[in-house]
């Protein structure tokens, strides 16, 4: 019984961590879904400002009016919510992490936050434009451009996460490399396999045109490069020793 008690103890704190992280992903969503059309237009200016005067967005489903805004703010309030549900989890796990680990986890976990907002904001701001005017720019005659609104959400939503994912490379570097898997000299010598793998992931993780898929690589191997000058000051030798003991 003692032994259970532990785990009932650490299942429940679980379970108040979680329940905060999906408050707060709610409480932002109902604070900001009376702008959900507004949030939706801006969000579909890139596709609309490079329509033809003919051209236009449609709904094919009825509900989709509703839904597809409704979806992007619930995504939205989510990611607003980021760096209090990471909080959350820090809060969770902190107590059992030696010193020297809660020194280099509070420093990647904003970073990984603000890298992952990065990442959204080069998408809107710097692909989308350049996607949606090559995709616009090479319809055939005959053919009206009408996107519907709920394909554009799908579209942008797994880019948004595509890039956001992307530009978590430096941190996923520095933890490697921290935790002594690989070392950056190592990373180095294997840079051609990682500048295709970079190609297969964009590739992979965008639509099927050539100027996505780049648009993805280049950032990565970018950040990849700025993940081993970070990984350069750490270092498994320079830890303390396993056996300290957790702050509390």
């Amino acid at each position: 019984m003692s032994q259970q008690q532990p785990l009932i103890s650490h299942l429940l704190e679980l379970r108040n961590k979680l329940l905060r992280a999906i408050g707060s992903v709610l409480l932002v969503f109902i604070t900001i879904v009376y702008w959900a059309n507004d949030i939706y237009h801006y969000i579909a200016l890139p596709l609309m400002r490079s329509l033809p005067e003919t051209g236009s967005m449609i709904a094919t489903d009825v509900a989709a009016p509703f839904f597809a805004p409704f979806k992007l703010t619930l995504v939205l309030a989510f990611f607003i919510a980021i760096p209090y549900v990471l909080y959350q989890v820090w809060s969770f796990v902190a107590p059992g992490l030696y010193k020297h680990e809660k020194r280099l986890v509070v420093p990647l976990l904003a970073s990984s936050t603000l890298l992952f907002y990065l990442g959204i904001a080069f998408a809107y701001y710097i692909v989308f434009p350049v996607v949606f005017g090559f995709f616009t720019s090479v319809v055939p005659d005959g053919v009206q451009v009408a996107t519907d609104i709920s394909s554009y959400l799908s579209f942008i939503l797994k880019l948004f996460f595509a890039f956001g994912l992307a530009f978590e490379i430096p941190v996923a570097v520095v933890l490697l490399c921290w935790a002594g898997v690989t070392t950056p000299d190592e990373l180095r010598q294997k840079r051609p396999y990682i500048v295709v793998g970079a190609f297969v992931v964009g590739m992979v993780l965008t639509p099927p045109d050539i100027i996505s898929q780049t648009m993805l690589a280049v950032p990565m191997l970018l950040l990849f490069e700025g993940g081993l000058i970070a990984a350069r000051f750490y270092s498994k030798k320079e830890d303390e020793p396993e056996n300290e003991q957790a702050e509390n």
